[in-house]
């Protein structure tokens, strides 16, 4: 067509700090972030901090692609670091407060951070492994975020600056360095940690944008929200909320330590409206004490993904007043990327029937291209019956851009035009998707397939079970057998046999465990059960059938 261009007029690069310019005229005296009793911050000043800490990021000699690491909790610097880095053209990589200096020092030499922002009571894990980097070319500077709500401050240290003070050297008058193209980098997130082997998943801008848009409308959030920081700000950058809460001009209410009593009490104080967990936090309210818990002021939506949420956890939470949204996800993916839509004729289901239609995993958002179940070998797509399993596979603008320094890695991923996510699932007839595993814990018992899914959604449905997971053990005969890890619930006592029959009354015998050890589990920051902790574990028993023989013997 004649007569069309594309100018500044009609083209700026899609990138969620602009939400953040947006909150500060339209919502400017509104609240945007508290933290305790010592922080209340509005929109305007928010926005005036950002550019300051962009600002003095760039006088420390931060240039356009360089990273920037944090390692710190829910706190109100990290939230603001999710602006000032990408205003200053920089790279935000936000690492797992649970890793020790050995595997901070190895993210920080992969990743090639010049600067750490460090929370304090982190500050010994960070010069750990600042010590550990003594061969390294340039080690990052550190700058500690102090604890207004845990005094005194620390002492000062050499080559060590102060937050706020790096932040009061700044100048609220900073340009922002725009991204040049939508697909410049704009963070680096480790995977969690599951597979034992974190790869370094780059976002652009555009696909963060997308996700920040579209991950408040699958929590079904509306204007001017007041959102509860429950999920880890830096797993997914806080599933992208970190840049949506700004979007709709809401108030980030920081949570430095996750329990019950400080959900309820935060909920209570600051009349939240909305909060994400993972099935394991659920798992934790549902189970608290009644002193630690509140009457809810109103009906708290509360989005669950990372694992598939036992039903009856959804049930219990909705008897709490809190309303559940399944969603599912990847770091890969900037988080969130299906939703359990939920359908008014559900409602009239019996509550058993409701409860496992929400379970489900769902439908795919708006902003991504598309999202199928096929055969991970033809690439064909396998029948929406329900039944026949598949590996999930999307593509779309919010998948990431690839893995930092690891092309091999990233054509893998990308193999045949679709992100391959190594879960396995079915689709049912409605065009729901249903998460049955993830590839490398399927169990083959003989012939059988075994999905640890089915058979710990059965094992923590017993009143007695706190939570539990199943791998495969070793089996001489058989291949592999079930192998079930139990914690149970304060208070109760139970040996394995109980534990094996309960399975047995409700499933088929081949999929009961054959191997059950009560302890704590291994869990992510997130909640993800540590599955290759547990599979080391049951490999380490060796097989049930050979100890058998040898007790025959």
């Amino acid at each position: 067509m004649e007569g069309l261009m594309r100018c500044s007029a009609n083209y700026f690069p899609l990138t969620p700090i602009s939400f953040l310019d947006r909150a500060a005229k339209v919502f400017r005296d509104r609240t945007s972030v508290v933290y305790g009793s010592s922080v209340i911050f509005t929109w305007e000043q928010t926005h005036n901090r950002c550019l300051k800490m962009a600002s003095a990021l760039s006088q420390l000699g931060i240039s356009r692609g360089d990273v920037v690491a944090t390692l710190a909790p829910n706190v109100p610097a990290v939230q603001e670091l999710h602006f000032a880095v990408p205003m200053a053209g920089a790279v935000l990589c936000t690492l797992n407060t649970r890793h020790d200096s050995a595997m901070v020092s190895v993210l920080l030499r992969h990743s090639e951070a010049k600067i750490i922002f460090v929370d304090q009571q982190l500050f010994e894990v960070a010069q750990g492994a600042l010590d550990l980097l003594a061969d390294a070319k340039t080690k990052p500077l550190l700058i500690l975020i102090p604890d207004p709500e845990n005094l005194p401050p620390p002492v000062a240290a050499p080559n060590v600056h102060e937050y706020e003070t790096l932040l009061a050297s700044g100048r609220d008058d900073f340009a922002i360095k725009w991204p040049l193209t939508e697909f410049d980098p704009i963070s680096v997130n480790y995977t969690s940690g599951t597979t034992s082997h974190p790869k370094g998943v780059v976002y652009n801008h555009r696909g963060a944008y997308l996700n920040a848009i579209a991950t408040p409308y699958t929590h079904e959030m509306g204007s001017m929200p007041t959102y509860l920081w429950t999920v880890p700000m830096f797993h997914c950058n806080g599933w992208s909320l970190t840049w949506g809460v700004a979007a709709l001009g809401g108030t980030n209410v920081c949570l430095r330590r996750v329990s019950p009593k400080d959900i309820f009490e935060n909920i209570s104080l600051h009349k939240v409206t909305h909060m994400s967990a993972a099935p394991t936090v659920m798992n934790m309210i549902v189970n608290s004490p009644k002193s630690d818990r509140k009457p809810l002021p109103h009906k708290v939506e509360i989005t669950t993904g990372g694992s598939p949420p036992p039903p009856h956890i959804i049930s219990k939470m909705e008897e709490l007043g809190f309303s559940v949204s399944h969603i599912y996800g990847l770091t890969e993916i900037h988080g969130p990327c299906m939703s359990c839509l939920h359908q008014p004729e559900w409602e009239s289901l019996p509550p058993d029937e409701r409860f496992a239609l929400k379970a489900r995993q769902g439908v795919e958002h708006f902003f991504t291209q598309g999202i199928d179940i096929r055969d991970p070998d033809t690439m064909e797509r396998v029948l929406d019956d329900g039944k026949t399993l598949g590996e999930i596979m999307i593509k779309g603008n919010t998948v990431m851009s690839g893995y930092l320094k690891n092309v091999k890695a990233t054509e893998e991923a990308f193999r045949g035009g679709w992100f391959h996510t190594g879960d396995l699932a079915v689709r049912h007839p409605d065009g729901y998707i249903e998460v049955k595993d993830r590839m490398k814990d399927i169990i083959i018992s003989g012939a059988e397939n075994i999905c640890s899914v089915e058979v710990e959604r059965v094992l923590v449905s017993h009143p007695a079970v706190f939570e539990a997971a199943v791998v495969a053990r070793p089996d001489d005969h058989w291949g592999q057998t079930p192998c079930a890890f139990v914690k149970l619930k304060e208070g109760f006592s139970l040996g394995s046999e109980d534990i094996i029959n309960f399975c047995r009354n409700h499933l088929p015998h081949y999929m009961a465990p054959r191997t059950v050890i009560f302890e704590d589990l291994p869990t992510t920051s997130t909640g993800k059960i540590q599955k290759f902790v547990l599979r080391e574990k049951a490999k380490a028993l060796g097989s049930l059938c050979q100890i058998k023989r040898e007790i025959a013997v």
